[in-house]
């Protein structure tokens, strides 16, 4: 069954569509549904690749050390991760042994997250790591090149920027480091979002 032209009537629906998902091609290894985490009514959605262990033990998106480093990051220009912020993955399931998502699972799941986008129609959306930038944006430069930048599309505004595993694997600060790009970038989504809200 062909799922390209998905259309669901609310977000309701297309999470209870999700959790009964079945015959997805990451359902052979056994893991969990993952859907979202944070509030449906944000304007800032942010995308990520999928879940690992933790995020499929606790069925909620970015709850392990990079979600807690996700968390720090948005806390630390005032947005709250759970009523700010809506966070999501382009798959819905943990890969076998966290590998990268394959484009055939990620062209399977890509419906369901393009109707996410529609349904809950953010301002901004932040993507975090190449498979999310590759995904929404068809980019194909690496995400050092593109992150940090603004991309519109359909009256959104759209930043990639790196992943909290990355950070995590790139701990020092020093100016032009990860970090402190990161930090260059949030403060510049911050802006955006007050500019857009009308703050």
């Amino acid at each position: 069954m062909s799922n390209a032209h998905l259309q669901f009537a609310s977000h309701q629906e297309l999470v209870e569509a999700l959790n009964n998902l079945g015959g997805d091609p990451l359902e052979q290894w056994g893991g969990n549904i993952v859907i979202y985490r944070g509030n449906p009514a944000a304007k800032l959605m942010i995308i990520g690749e999928g879940p690992g262990a933790n995020e499929d033990r606790l069925r909620k998106p970015f709850v392990g050390r990079s979600g807690k480093l996700l968390d720090q990051i948005l806390s630390a220009v005032n947005f709250n991760p759970e009523q700010d912020v809506y966070i999501s993955n382009v798959v819905r399931r943990r890969p076998p042994k966290n590998r990268d998502p394959l484009p055939k699972e990620i062209a399977f799941y890509a419906p369901y997250l393009f109707e996410e986008i529609r349904l809950l129609d953010p301002k901004i959306i932040l993507l975090i790591g190449r498979h999310a930038m590759m995904t929404i944006l068809k980019e194909k430069r690496g995400i050092t090149k593109v992150r940090g930048q603004w991309f519109q599309k359909d009256g959104r505004w759209i930043m990639p920027m790196f992943h909290p595993a990355y950070l995590l694997r790139n701990p020092g600060k020093r100016p032009g480091s990860p970090k402190s790009l990161t930090w260059d970038d949030i403060r510049a989504v911050r802006a955006k979002y007050d500019e857009l809200m009308g703050r």
